[in-house]
């Protein structure tokens, strides 16, 4: 059985990380590899071939990772909008949390990382297929779930009675 050619599409901050992520993905007999340097050249790419898996990086100042996941799930123009994405991070922060969320990010690996570990994740993504939603005009993973919605912990607040009746007004 013959495996599928996959696209795999690579948008990273910096040209030399860029150069050793393609390659060593392009390594890989099935997968053939894209690299951009601009998140105009890759949308546009994106509207006329199908990309089965796109990397890109939080770090790029010119299109962070949340802010062209969200605008590429919402281009109804692409030639395949279920595409899975895997973004680079320096660091993880609660914020970068809630915009890899919101933007349809599949999956944050945290830099520095081995460029065998990346294609191992590529692979592993390309194996198996995350549930698309298609809501309104975003096309992308679900997310519905994802994050405990509330961890504030309820505070019992005790009269100075002693008593559970919490008076409203001070006499």
């Amino acid at each position: 059985m013959v495996e599928p050619i996959r696209v795999v599409a690579v948008f990273a901050a910096n040209p030399a990380l860029s150069s050793i992520l393609s390659a060593v993905l392009a390594a890989t007999p099935n997968l053939r590899v894209r690299v951009f340097e601009a998140q105009a050249a890759l949308q546009t790419y994106m509207r006329l071939s199908q990309v089965d898996l796109l990397v890109c990086d939080f770090d790029n100042e010119a299109a962070p990772a949340g802010g062209l996941a969200h605008a590429l799930r919402l281009d109804e123009r692409l030639a395949r909008r279920e595409f899975q994405i895997i973004a680079l991070a320096s660091t993880v922060t609660q914020s970068m949390k809630q915009a890899s969320i919101a933007g349809g990010i599949d999956e944050v690996i945290v830099k520095p990382m081995s460029p065998k570990y990346l294609l191992e994740r590529v692979l592993s993504r390309l194996k198996r297929a995350a549930p698309q939603v298609s809501a309104g005009r975003y096309q992308g993973p679900e997310r519905r779930g994802r994050l405990p919605m509330s961890a504030t912990p309820v505070m019992a607040i005790r009269s100075p009675s002693g008593s559970n009746v919490v008076p409203l007004f001070r006499s």
